[in-house]
């Protein structure tokens, strides 16, 4: 149980030291991020919310992985997300942050929920970000590992190392992919312009 004294630094320090495991691609993980989009849409002002989609290792069949759900989730304001989104979801239990995209202090700011089971483990990273953001590139990061299995087969090998580098440092853990992922990025935005995405677009 968190201390209701916890500052916001004892709680990003808190996130940011907790275990980094990698386990294989578990099958449970595609319905594990439906049964959140439909909650999200049971539970959140409709009109608000856009796209949902999932991204990160867990939506590449086969991948090894950390095991919790990246969602992306369009907003139409973050303003209005941090009014009315933000204390229904802290309601709930899940974690709120108002997160750079980019290293420490680095803008555009976008809000980012952890949500735990009980017993306090990881389950989802929901990012929630307006129509422009950068962050819709990354689907096509998801989408070219998806085409390309020795691209994915080289970023599972990284993501192991720097697991077992880093297995209490998040920032050091996702720095480490940081090149890589740019480089992947330089190709795949050249090949997705090219050819579709293999998977459907996700709607409401």
């Amino acid at each position: 149980m968190v201390e209701l004294t916890e500052t916001l630094e004892d709680r990003v320090r808190r996130a940011v030291q907790e275990d980094i495991a990698i386990e294989p691609y578990d099958l449970e993980w595609p319905r594990l991020f439906l049964e959140e989009k439909e909650h999200l849409l049971t539970c959140l002002p409709l009109e608000l919310i856009g796209r949902i989609e999932h991204f990160g290792s867990t939506a590449v069949p086969g991948m090894s992985a950390k095991p919790i759900i990246d969602m992306l989730v369009e907003v139409a304001s973050l303003e209005e997300t941090r009014c009315r989104i933000v204390p229904i979801l802290e309601s709930q239990g899940y974690d709120y942050f108002w997160r750079p995209t980019w290293g420490d202090d680095t803008p555009p700011f976008y809000a980012w929920f952890i949500k735990r089971d009980s017993r306090g483990k990881r389950t989802h990273h929901i990012h929630m970000v307006e129509g422009h953001f950068e962050h819709w590139d990354r689907l096509l990061f998801r989408d070219y590992l998806i085409q390309h299995p020795d691209v994915a087969e080289d970023y599972q090998r990284l993501k192991i190392r720097l697991a077992g580098m880093y297995p209490n440092d998040r920032v050091a853990y996702t720095s480490g992919k940081t090149d890589f992922i740019l480089k992947a990025m330089a190709q795949a935005k050249p090949f997705n312009s090219k050819h579709p995405s293999i998977l459907p677009q996700q709607s409401r």
